[in-house]
């Protein structure tokens, strides 16, 4: 089977993780820090904030925000559920923007146009939270001028953005939103097993969250509300989570970031090739906005209308781990429960209908990607 992502692990990873299990900490150790000091280095941002899972980082953003009953959070219905579960979990309504249909992206004149209509209802959402989608940018500084007209709060679920850029710096900088949150699942562009990350250039936010990570305890004297009573004292000050990353995670993603611009090379090398020997074929290409460098977390093409289902099985048959992404968040029987409609989004259903993801990894060879591209040329002159 060829899989859609995977991870790639060297020699360099196992003395890694080897060295912390060696060690005298496997988790709360000095390695977590360095990890988060990498990331937001990285970035070119101020704080960075380690957690055991990128839907758990969006959960502890949204709680960083005080987002609660009452209030409502909007995002991309293109995404993984977590995204939309954050604002659940906190008690808060959920509502979704359709997309661009060429990039799949949450659209800024959608946008602009649902919110002057909850504006003049007075349903603003407290919280937006953007989709870069696929590792593609959204356009943030059209859809940060909008948060910052209606006084909206911006998180950008990066999860698969690490290493994108958007005019000229790499998304994780938080220019036009309060954080961003990436993912270091297996098959994103560098990997912790699991894990996630919360940048931001607010030092209040980074205290919550780190706060808010570990149960809502402090042993810090200026936080505390009573005089310590010795060196083992400490205080729970909010109803916090055991949402922290081990240092053994930590370090298998601290190896793996010194090797990312090799695997951004190597995806955006192999995007190139795809986008060279399928300009024959009857689909749509991924489209790239103007002022966006990819990740290339997923190459996601096109099909014409009834046929995604037959070339799916076909290429599935073959060996070949092609997948979806995504079922729109609204059409889970959870959220339909709660009254969210797919007439509602019609680019984002049509952008589904059609929505094909190939293997696109760093592992991912010629021959391989070749197979692939024989294989989908014939199942798409099937009969």
């Amino acid at each position: 089977m060829i899989p859609y992502g995977r991870q790639w692990i060297s020699a360099d990873d196992v003395a890694a993780v080897a060295a912390v299990l060696e060690s005298d900490f496997l988790t709360q150790g000095p390695v977590v820090p360095a990890f988060e000091s990498a990331v937001a280095g990285y970035c070119g941002v101020a704080h960075a904030v380690a957690v055991n899972s990128a839907s758990s980082a969006l959960h502890l953003a949204c709680r960083a925000l005080d987002l609660g009953p009452g209030d409502c959070l909007w995002t991309s219905p293109n995404t993984f559920v977590a995204t939309a579960n954050c604002a659940r979990h906190c008690g808060a309504q959920v509502d979704f923007v359709d997309v661009d249909p060429d990039t799949g992206n949450l659209c800024p004149r959608r946008l602009a146009a649902k919110l002057e209509r909850a504006a003049a209802a007075g349903r603003l959402p407290r919280v937006l939270v953007p989709v870069h989608f696929a590792g593609q940018p959204c356009d943030m500084e059209a859809i940060g001028a909008l948060a910052q007209r209606y006084g909206i709060a911006v998180i950008e679920d990066a999860a698969h953005a690490l290493g994108a850029r958007y005019r000229g710096t790499r998304i994780g900088d938080c220019r036009y939103a309060q954080m961003a949150v990436f993912s270091f699942h297996a098959v994103k562009l560098i990997t912790t097993g699991e894990g996630g990350m919360v940048t931001t250039p607010d030092p209040a936010l980074a205290r919550r969250l780190q706060s808010l990570r570990s149960h809502g305890i402090t042993r810090e004297p200026a936080q505390m509300e009573n005089d310590s009573e010795g060196g083992w004292y400490y205080e729970q000050i909010a109803l916090g989570h055991n949402f922290r990353m081990t240092d053994i995670q930590a370090a298998l993603g601290l190896s793996q970031l010194r090797r990312i611009d090799a695997f951004l090379d190597r995806r955006r090398a192999l995007a190139a090739r795809y986008d060279r020997r399928l300009a024959a074929l009857p689909l749509r290409r991924p489209v790239i906005a103007a002022h966006t460098d990819p990740a290339w977390h997923l190459y996601v093409v096109q099909l014409a209308p009834g046929q995604r289902r037959s070339v799916y099985t076909a290429m599935r048959a073959a060996g070949i781990g092609v997948n979806v992404h995504y079922i729109p968040v609204y059409r889970h029987p959870y959220y339909r429960r709660l009254g969210l409609r797919r007439e509602d989004y019609p680019q984002t259903e049509r952008y589904y209908a059609g929505a094909l993801t190939l293997p696109l990894h760093p592992q991912l060879d010629e021959a391989g990607q070749e197979h692939v591209i024989e294989t989908l040329q014939g199942a798409l002159a099937a009969p």
